[in-house]
């Protein structure tokens, strides 16, 4: 007979266990949104405003704002959520101010990320913690899984001069860290931003386990519900897409599955022709998941009847995944066939100015469309890679 699997104890779940012993008596604030409950599937915000062992006196919310259900990119503005204020850190500003922090002794972060670097969660991350930094307030970071594994790591690091919020620190595109994790990080390999001193700011930081995650654990093997984080990601599997496709929907040479009931999922175009994109990638590996040819449409397009050819992106949910290099691995694949839509004076400025953001890299955009070799593509985007697992095998909680 097999051995039942325990029951993931999340962060926020050891914390009730304690009955919330590290915050006792303090005013809190939460860096929070409702992707974020506890293994029973309460709302962690819910949870919290029950407790009288403590006060909220301020709620944090990131891009996509506390419901999860604004468009990416789109300001989020303060609101006000069972009568407690929610300041917007994806609005007039992406750092909590000082007077906001004045209402706190604590923050307390439990929010739902998704393993993938531009995913802005871990900016805003980084914002509360270089805040609570300055302001001398505490943060406490309750774990969550990495919802693709915590085995799974891949691609390039942001370049020196090149971090944005969209690319907040030197580590890898898929980085394989739970957000915990990755808080320890940003605190001990100084990387917060430099005090009036010109050191790094420190953070009084506290990280509480996860128990009974492992890191070869997929979602899947957490046996927990997923909560969509934003309106492109209702599923695990869209995370994994936007992992493999994400980059390229930025340049918008293809559909992405943007529109469509599998976002991130479905990879096409009007033109193409399967059979000879396969032939192209036969030459490589890519890991962890296959294409599945088909048509599809759009429902949020001009023209909603034109129907395009390509594939489904399908995963076999294992730790045997290179998303970002599977993914340059199909556009170079295309690029051979199609080299016209790899065209910089087709492509919109600002584009070309995410993709450069978000792969963190000037110069592999700049190969792509002027047809730099693949074995030099390759080669750039595992740049700075075995460097950062040095530094990553420093902070693994798990």
């Amino acid at each position: 007979m097999l051995k039942k699997q325990p029951k993931i104890k999340l962060g926020i779940d050891v914390l009730i266990e304690s009955n919330y012993k590290d915050i006792k008596n303090k005013k809190v604030a939460l860096l929070t949104n409702q992707s974020a409950h506890t293994n029973n599937d309460e709302i962690t915000l819910e949870k919290i405003l029950k407790s009288n062992e403590f006060e909220l006196t301020a709620i944090f919310t990131p891009e996509h704002g506390y419901y999860s259900n604004v468009a990416a990119g789109k300001k989020v503005d303060n609101a006000e959520i069972f009568g407690v204020p929610a300041f917007s850190l994806y609005g007039a500003n992406r750092r909590p101010s000082k007077a906001q922090m004045d209402l706190c002794d604590i923050v307390i972060v439990d929010i739902q990320d998704v393993g993938v670097r531009s995913y802005t969660y871990i900016s805003t991350l980084y914002k509360v913690m270089d805040a609570a930094a300055e302001y001398g307030k505490k943060v406490i970071v309750l774990d969550r899984p990495n919802p693709i594994g915590g085995m799974v790591v891949d691609g390039n690091v942001v370049e020196k001069g090149k971090e944005t919020f969209v690319g907040i620190a030197p580590i890898s595109y898929i980085h394989g860290c739970t957000i915990g994790e990755l808080a320890m990080m940003f605190n001990a390999e100084s990387w917060l931003p430099k005090d009036a001193d010109g050191k790094a700011r420190k953070c009084n930081l506290q990280v509480i386990k996860m128990k009974n995650w492992h890191r070869y654990m997929t979602w899947e093997d957490t046996k927990l519900k997923w909560h969509p984080t934003s309106p492109n990601i209702p599923t695990v599997d869209a995370i994994r897409g936007m992992a493999v496709l994400g980059i390229f929907g930025e340049i918008g040479t293809v559909i992405i599955g943007i529109g469509t009931d599998k976002p991130f999922q479905l990879l096409g175009k009007l033109n193409f022709e399967t059979d000879k994109i396969d032939k192209e990638l036969k030459r490589y590996d890519i890991p962890g998941m296959h294409l599945k040819p088909l048509s599809f449409r759009t429902h949020n397009l001009k023209d909603p009847k034109k129907e395009y050819k390509g594939y489904q992106l399908m995963f076999n949910q294992e730790n045997d995944f290179a998303p970002y290099t599977n993914g340059f691995k199909i556009f170079l694949s295309i690029r051979k066939l199609y080299p016209e839509i790899f065209n910089d004076k087709t492509i919109p400025d600002n584009g070309k100015i995410m993709f450069k953001k978000v792969t963190g890299n000037d110069e592999l955009y700049d190969l792509i469309v002027t047809k730099g070799t693949d074995a030099k593509i390759l080669k750039l985007i595992n740049k700075g890679f075995e460097g950062f697992m040095k530094i990553r095998k420093k902070h693994l909680l798990y």
